[in-house]
């Protein structure tokens, strides 16, 4: 069984960045397509961004291009997600995703749906 632990959220400021962290154990972490999603309170779970199994591929939720980036390190068995630039709205518990299937060609994003095993998450607070 795939075991993800999220970490690197905070309080930070509007226009500073940070770095959240996935590390992965349990199972190959090279097998899987790996996402972060972000969820605030009282709205539904939200897809961010998702990588390919060889990191070739990336597909970002159109508010964070430009933003945001991701990237994994299938020696470290870790993915990450830079985000630079907060905005407030960027606020949410960020939670990263592991789908044990193909990368989605030509889709432009994923449902919660997609993916099998989750992180607990990690809160980042950007305040105005």
């Amino acid at each position: 069984q795939l075991q993800l632990v999220e970490s690197g959220g905070g309080l930070v400021e509007a226009g500073d960045s940070l770095r959240l962290s996935c590390a992965a154990s349990g199972r190959t972490f090279s097998a899987y397509v790996m996402g972060w999603f972000r969820q605030a309170p009282g709205k539904e779970r939200e897809f961010v961004t998702a990588i390919s199994w060889s990191g070739v591929n990336t597909i970002y939720l159109d508010s964070v291009k430009g933003r945001f980036t991701v990237s994994r390190d299938n020696a470290k068995n870790t993915m990450y997600l830079q985000m630079n630039t907060l905005k407030a709205e960027d606020t949410a518990v960020y939670y990263c995703a592991a789908r044990n299937a193909p990368w989605k060609s030509g889709s432009s994003d994923y449902s919660p749906r997609d993916f099998y095993t989750w992180g607990q998450g990690t809160q980042v607070t950007v305040s105005s």
